[in-house]
């Protein structure tokens, strides 16, 4: 049987042939890629949803602007011991969805265990040491998870129930006060990560970021991370399974959509390319950089506000592995810390090796943030609490745009039943943390909610 020259690409396409080139494309140097779905970002949510959407017989291609796929998912491996660890997404729910993604390509886990018990605690601010805040034990996040278990379907998606709960639209200040766990706040805060008005913001923000099977790993000790302390290695090998259908390093200069479907163009670092798909779908932060909005889009995705959130791996020569939280000395604010800042020095087993994570209400700049850890921690050397040591960074993370939020007026005004229209149209579909919450487990089950329709 002999096939057109039409019929030949459109087989390719379908077998999910890597790069398809025209002549005329061939000739000016560029490409032209044709695939059932472009998928844009190779975070949690875009690598999950290439890998199932290729299971699903779908030919598709992932696009990443950086050399790697995991997004906020980063390995540190240090050079000197040889030892490793997860400096951006920790651990996972324990639920068959992880253990069948991690399975399937052979990545072991185990629980992952801590203890609360070892945390010291000293005001970052002055250096100086708080010997009259003590944590609170774990149990009593059984009075927080009784507030959420009367609203399940923040585990699923973006989708309120109309009107939307007063209690959702509130700052979070407010339901701590109103269940009477506020003294809980320090400790919620360290495992909440990110944004320091997080306890401002409307309370859904806290409440699907901290959510029932978070809280419910924690009580059980159930909270599952690599074996090998090496969270990077399922992307890894992500990258492999997909092959030439990964563009790394690439940068998104334009994408049109019309009936048809989506073109999508790119710089690579084998030159220009064309992507010609049939359905667009979204992972990165809105707005997408390039993307073809109209005036509904627009004016959804510029109401998002974000936030910032910075890992970074420190040697601290001489320096004991114990951790230490921010915390301020006035019970009178539940004694939480003054940020924007470091909220926490967390040991890593690895001697010297120290991991800072920083939170802010918005993005800062990195040479801020760096300044503000190394400024924190000469309070803490100058007080006693960390012995004299010269810190040096091995590694720096920004993690924002991090926990995109609108208002409680907006919440109210049904801003996420808007944003859930937006599903399909334009032939455009969405995930990621923007949709739904920071959080790859259920990331995972909300992308999978939405493949059938993909």
């Amino acid at each position: 049987m002999t096939l057109t020259r039409k019929q030949l690409l459109k087989a390719m396409a379908g077998a999910g042939a890597a790069v398809i080139v025209t002549p005329q494309a061939h000739a000016s140097g560029s490409r032209v890629i044709e695939r059932d779905v472009c998928v844009i970002g190779g975070g949690a949510s875009g690598s999950y949803a290439a890998v199932r959407l290729r299971d699903l017989g779908r030919s598709v291609v992932l696009v990443e602007r950086k050399g790697r796929l995991g997004g906020h998912t980063e390995t540190f491996h240090d050079p000197v011991t040889g030892g490793t660890v997860d400096v951006g997404v920790a651990g996972y729910h324990d639920i068959p969805l992880v253990r069948h993604h991690f399975g399937r390509f052979d990545v072991p886990l185990q629980f992952s265990r801590t203890d609360p018990s070892t945390i010291r605690f000293a005001d970052h601010r002055t250096g100086l040491p708080v010997d009259n805040y003590r944590m609170p034990p774990v149990s009593r996040l059984s009075e927080y998870a009784n507030v959420l278990e009367q609203y399940p379907y923040l585990e699923d998606g973006p989708d309120l129930p109309d009107p939307v709960p007063a209690e959702l639209v509130a700052p979070f200040t407010d339901l701590m006060a109103k269940h009477g766990f506020a003294d809980l706040a320090p400790f919620l805060y360290l495992v909440s990560q990110g944004r320091s008005d997080l306890f401002d913001l409307p309370a859904l923000y806290e409440m699907k970021y901290l959510n029932g099977p978070a809280v419910h790993a924690m009580l059980t000790g159930t909270t599952v991370t690599t074996s090998r302390r090496n969270n990077s290695e399922l992307y890894e090998k992500i990258t492999t399974f997909l092959g030439d259908d990964v563009l790394l390093n690439a940068t998104l200069t334009g994408v049109s959509r019309d009936r048809a479907g989506v073109r999508v163009l790119l710089r690579t670092p084998h030159g220009p390319a064309t992507i010609r798909a049939r359905r667009l779908v979204v992972t990165v932060p809105p707005p997408l950089a390039g993307l073809d909005m109209d005036s509904t889009e627009r004016a959804l995705f510029s109401r998002f506000s974000p936030g910032g959130y910075y890992t970074s791996v420190l040697r601290l020569p001489g320096v004991p592995q114990v951790p230490i939280q921010n915390v301020s000395a006035d019970a009178s604010r539940q004694h939480m810390p003054s940020m924007p800042g470091m909220y926490l020095l967390a040991a890593t087993g690895i001697p010297e090796i120290f991991i800072a994570y920083y939170g802010s209400s918005r993005p800062q700049p990195e040479t801020r943030v760096r300044a503000d850890i190394l400024g924190a921690l000469g309070r803490l050397q100058s007080t006693g609490v960390l012995p004299t040591t010269q810190p040096r960074f091995e590694m720096f993370a920004s993690h924002a745009p991090f926990l995109l939020s609108v208002s409680g007026r907006d919440i109210a005004d049904g801003f996420y039943r808007r944003l859930s229209a937006l599903q399909g149209r334009r032939n455009t579909f969405y995930t990621g943390a923007a949709f739904h919450t920071n959080d790859s487990t259920l990331l995972w089950r909300f992308t999978e909610s939405l493949l059938p329709r993909i």
